[in-house]
């Protein structure tokens, strides 16, 4: 069973790259927002290595070393790696095959961001090539472009900077439908990340940071099961954690909402197994889906990308009679934003014995 619940960020830039900090101190931050491990993805042509001698614990926090391939389109967050992949003239596919040959896991990064209209003139870095094949999954949210995404002018930055937490979109459309569809012919893993860099905006005299790594590592997490406690030596959970990732066995979660611990999302067939996120196996003569949340919302199932239940509170439970690609959104009512987007958890996967 997979008891052991561990929360990490990923995509997180630090100085070896264009981050405003080293990596004890994004430990830090990450030790103040709780979290268990955090996977630093600087930018492959901006180093002069993958900077692997960083990774470790600092003090209850686990370091892991992963890179961000890709210049001006197709960035890529690899993970596992044992040396640099770089850029040069490789196309999307040669990236993913190098990423492989290694072992290693990555991820379709802001696949459809859309770019700060303000100061950055809607510059987007997006995969444009879909025809690739081989990748481990997408990252369907990541907190930084979709903030950046509706700040138009000054006004629009102090407003989306005061209630960074409370206004912020979920994946966007596109990056779900793409993912709901990919899904119907494999398994492909969600994650999520918050892009942290740290790092400040000129603005005439004024000099600023907007989106600090104490703030972001309190956003949009991935919260991981595992068989077992998270284990000290590194290469043991390294594998652990990795594996999960590669295994689908993770949700993805704004945590800056409300803490996302405990989610839970299962099914529970009438033969007396079980499936959990991640996994796949014959519907048999069918069962229940069973969802909990750690706090009353809005839980939405999903059947192959369409919407099949919704419902109020911490718990729903669905009798399942339909082969089908399930997921679950969970949504947290605001008094002033309405329905915010909290919870995106990977499938189960489940086909006609």
């Amino acid at each position: 069973m997979f008891d052991h619940e561990v929360v990490g960020n990923l995509h997180i830039h630090s100085l070896h790259s264009d981050g405003g900090a080293d990596v004890s101190q994004i430990a830090r931050s990450a030790e103040k927002a709780d979290l268990d491990f955090f996977c630093l993805n600087d930018h492959a042509h901006m180093c002069d290595s993958l900077h692997l001698e960083e990774e470790g614990f600092y003090g209850k926090v686990l370091v892991l070393v992963g890179s961000e391939i890709g210049v001006r389109h197709h960035h890529y967050l690899a993970f596992g790696l044992r040396e640099p992949v770089r850029e040069n003239d490789l196309q999307p596919q040669e990236v993913i095959d190098s990423v492989n040959a290694q072992g290693g896991l990555g991820f379709l990064a802001h696949p459809f961001e859309e770019g700060m209209p303000f100061l950055e003139k809607s510059i987007a870095y997006t995969w444009k090539d879909l025809s690739v094949k081989g990748f481990t999954g997408i990252c369907i949210w990541n907190f930084s472009s979709r903030w950046k995404e509706r700040v138009r002018t000054v006004l629009h930055g102090l407003f989306f900077l005061a209630f960074k937490a409370e206004t912020l979109r979920g994946p966007s459309r596109e990056t779900l439908a793409v993912w709901d569809e990919l899904c119907r012919e494999r398994k492909v893993v969600a994650v999520g990340g918050s892009d942290a860099h740290g790092s400040y905006l000129r603005y005439g005299p004024l000099r600023l940071t907007p989106l600090t790594y104490d703030c972001l590592l309190e956003t949009i997490n991935i919260h991981v099961f595992l068989n077992r406690k998270l284990p000290r030596d590194l290469e043991r959970a390294k594998q652990d954690i990795y594996g999960a990732m590669r295994a689908g066995r993770l949700f993805v979660a704004h945590d800056g909402l409300y803490p996302a611990r405990g989610f839970r999302f299962e099914f529970l067939s009438e033969d007396g197994s079980s499936q959990h996120m991640g996994e796949g196996g014959g519907l048999g003569k069918g069962g229940e889906m069973v969802i909990e949340a750690p706090r009353e919302g809005e839980i939405r199932l999903i059947r192959d990308g369409k919407p099949v239940r919704t419902w109020r509170g911490r718990e729903a439970v669905y009798g399942v009679t339909e082969t089908g690609v399930y997921r679950v959104e969970v949504y947290l009512r605001h008094f002033l934003f309405g329905w915010r987007p909290w919870i995106f958890s990977n499938p189960i996967y489940l086909q006609r014995l």
